[in-house]
């Protein structure tokens, strides 16, 4: 307000723009008590690096044994014939065993586990491991 002369700053330390510096500054030299006290770890580096890290590498979705029943192609749910399930042209890579299925079904997935394959075959199926 008018005729109050520095407008609640303080005559002596005076109000200075940055007096600390901006942002993080000082993080390992000024302010290093103030960083370490509440942000530990925050300076340094930790593991291992990977050089031109691909994550399509390790994409692999999977499905159970007991989700095959629903993924039967309704032209042959009715019939017959033992149906053919292709996981890979829906998006799944892997088939693992959770579950129990009861018609004979032929599975053509990348990657199968030793259970699936074991519950497919029991139910009078098959399994076809494709590219």
């Amino acid at each position: 307000k008018r005729g109050h002369v520095s407008a609640g700053h303080g005559r002596v330390g005076k109000h200075r723009k940055h007096p600390s510096g901006r942002g993080n500054a000082g993080g390992q030299h000024h302010h290093r008590i103030w960083f370490d006290k509440y942000h530990p770890g925050y300076f340094g580096k930790v593991g291992m690096r990977h050089f031109h890290f691909k994550k399509n590498v390790v994409h692999k979705p999977t499905c159970n044994v007991s989700q095959l029943t629903n993924m039967i192609p309704e032209t042959d749910a009715a019939s017959a014939k033992v149906p053919v399930v292709d996981l890979t042209s829906k998006g799944v890579f892997k088939l693992l065993g959770k579950g129990f299925i009861a018609r004979p079904i032929i599975v053509k997935a990348r990657f199968i586990s030793r259970i699936a394959e074991k519950k497919l075959k029991a139910s009078g199926g098959a399994c076809v491991v494709s590219a």
